[in-house]
């Protein structure tokens, strides 16, 4: 079973370390209340080989081989990562496999990375990682630390592939937990929250979390679905928004900026904002469950299937004064 010893050691000397106080009885209790197939996902893991390869992190996560994988190797490679779909968050390559996911996450790094604080020698929390990509992605421009936070085992068990494939790298590390089981570490040097803010029920509560593991001067990048409109618009959608049910608040860009202000932030500012399309979001062989194309109006493209307006998403970065 995958074991999270090696991470109380590492943070142990660290400005985390007050995290210890907590996070061992709660990953304990965690274990205790895991996903029925999560020992299954785990025990894939040890499966995967364990050869040292050239680790590219900086232009997209890559493991090269010097030798490459026989055919048989590479099919059997393959079969034990598609034992961990759905594959949602990427692109990989490693050890000569395209792990083709359903979102390409390179995508939004290549829109927000020209906006933010450099990463060198930071420690960073990224909320909501699901597997992991782009932690490897901030590694990749010098972070010192990268601790990712998502309750689900699947892409625990994602992550952890990936970073056995990647030489075992220990400079970033999932915790099975959400954010409001944090205490205030005020810790954090960068904060990222991408694709959550519109799952909580309460969003200020999650912009008070996230600004409490900041360290003073600390850097929120926050990226999340938004609609068009004026500093009080906020969508509210009825059952579901794309198909999905666990959407709560789509606010304008104005009316985040307002949250943002209103939670303390200072110096809040709008980078980017786009429209989801289906290059970025689609099917794969990958993925078995249906994407971004079966959400939208076939007639309306503009259009989620429900009527609501269709997916975008806004970069807001803010400072922890």
């Amino acid at each position: 079973m995958i074991n999270f010893n090696l991470f109380y050691q590492q943070i142990a000397t660290t400005n985390l370390a007050p995290w210890l106080e907590t996070l061992p009885t709660q990953l304990k209790q965690w274990e205790k209340q895991t996903h029925g197939d999560y020992a299954k996902w785990a025990k894939i893991i040890d499966f995967l080989p364990t050869a040292q390869a050239e680790v590219a992190l900086n232009e997209r996560v890559e493991a090269r081989l010097a030798t490459p994988l026989s055919a048989g190797e590479t099919q059997r490679l393959v079969y034990h990562l598609k034992q961990l779909m759905p594959w949602r968050k990427g692109p990989y390559h490693v050890h000569g496999v395209h792990i083709d996911c359903e979102w390409r996450s390179d995508f939004k790094w290549d829109r927000l990375l020209p906006h933010i604080s450099a990463l060198e020698g930071k420690t960073v929390l990224d909320v909501g990682c699901g597997s992991g990509y782009h932690m490897w992605r901030m590694i990749g421009e010098g972070a010192k630390l990268v601790v990712g936070i998502d309750p689900t085992e699947l892409f625990l068990c994602q992550f952890e592939a990936i970073r056995k494939l990647l030489n075992n790298d220990r400079r970033a590390h999932l915790i099975p937990l959400g954010i409001e089981q944090m205490q205030g570490l005020h810790a954090f040097d960068t904060v990222f929250s991408m694709g959550v803010l519109y799952h909580r029920k309460s969003p200020l509560d999650h912009l008070t979390q996230l600004k409490n593991q900041l360290v003073k001067g600390g850097e929120l990048v926050l990226e999340t679905l938004v609609i068009d409109g004026g500093i009080n618009d906020v969508l509210v959608p009825a059952e579901r928004y794309a198909k999905m049910k666990n959407v709560y608040f789509i606010p304008s860009v104005p009316a985040l900026i307002n949250w943002l202000e209103k939670c303390g932030f200072k110096d809040v500012r709008c980078v980017d904002k786009d429209f989801t399309t289906t290059e970025e979001q689609r099917k794969t062989d990958w993925l078995e469950n249906e994407s971004l194309a079966d959400f939208l109006d076939p007639t309306d493209a503009s259009k989620t299937i429900e009527g609501y307006p269709a997916p975008q998403r806004a970069v807001i970065i803010a400072r922890n004064p």
